[in-house]
């Protein structure tokens, strides 16, 4: 995922030819909305602000980042989908978006039909957090627990049908462990709940419960990129753990409603790559736990088939359904 995605399918990109051609000069004349389909301090939500912060004096207007979490994502994307295609409401995702239809079978919106892809802005992989009163430091601990008692385990996440979910239950597929799911509205409250104790493990973005790990309120049993987190580069991949192929790491996208002029998406694209580039800000969400990735409105609507089809086939194979 962190490498460049092949570029195609550029005929999904095809906008209205008679979009007027002087709009992106006059845009933006008002303040702006970046809807976070989450709740506050995951990575999508800290994209947003980031990308909020730097654009706001460079446009010269207000770049307000609204979080409306519920619904696996789907109540802000509804909300981005029913906007103005003005470029005045746009939407940072994440794969989520791809992930929870595939799971549920079910979406009231088409991400190739009813949105327009802007670009793509960075990764970060899933881990499996564990309470430090679960006694577990690895894969190989939870299987060997699970089977001494079967009702060891609930385990939070982000929510049904997200990617989290989706990881944790192809590793109870294949690592051959139980864990009763425990959904939340987003990846901040189950994060809460799993340094609380209230729940044992928890599989959430990486970046969020790496801190946790550093002042041992947290084990971090595993991650699902392919090559090892920079920020918790002691903890192993589970392909390490002997489940392989297992790389699932999240992507953010901006997008906006169907149909946004081409104007404004090239007028969009050019200036976020500029804020992306800038080595403060890429530090920044080094930091974070995202690592920004070159991707363009071509690479990401390419994403979005690619992703659709596989997880759609994972979920079949894996048997994996919504709560």
């Amino acid at each position: 995922m962190g490498s460049k995605i092949v570029l195609c399918l550029a005929a999904l990109l095809a906008l209205p030819a008679t979009a007027p051609p002087a709009l992106a000069q006059g845009w933006p004349a008002k303040p702006l909305r970046i809807i976070v389909p989450y709740g506050t301090g995951g990575g999508s939500d800290i994209l947003a602000r980031q990308l909020g912060a730097s654009l706001q004096p460079m446009w010269g207007q207000g770049v307000i980042v609204e979080n409306r979490a519920g619904a696996s994502g789907n109540i802000g994307t509804e909300a981005v989908v029913r906007s103005p295609a003005d470029g005045y409401t746009l939407l940072l995702q994440n794969s989520t978006m791809v992930v929870n239809p595939a799971v549920s079978g079910t979406s009231n919106y088409d991400p190739e039909k009813d949105l327009t892809p802007i670009l793509l802005l960075g990764v970060t992989p899933i881990a499996l957090f564990a309470h430090p009163s679960a006694n577990v430091r690895n894969l190989r601990e939870i299987v060997a627990a699970s089977k001494a008692n079967p009702n060891a385990f609930s385990y939070g996440s982000c929510g049904n049908g997200t990617p989290q979910h989706f990881v944790m239950e192809l590793l109870k597929l294949k690592a051959g462990f139980a864990a009763t799911h425990v959904p939340y509205k987003g990846c901040a409250p189950g994060l809460a709940d799993v340094v609380g104790g209230h729940v044992l493990l928890a599989t959430l973005s990486a970046n969020l419960g790496a801190p946790y790990v550093k002042s041992d309120k947290l084990r971090a049993i595993g991650v699902s990129s392919s090559t090892r987190y920079g920020l918790m580069p002691e903890v192993p991949t589970f392909e390490e753990q002997g489940l392989k192929p297992l790389d699932f790491s999240i992507w953010y996208a901006l997008m906006g409603p169907a149909k946004l002029p081409a104007d404004v998406v090239a007028r969009i694209t050019a200036d976020v790559q500029r804020v992306l580039a800038d080595p403060q800000v890429r530090g920044n969400l080094s930091s974070a736990g995202v690592e920004p990735v070159e991707g363009s409105a071509t690479d990401l609507a390419r994403l979005i088939q690619v992703d659709r089809a596989r997880y759609v086939q994972l979920a079949k194979s894996a048997n994996i359904k919504a709560d």
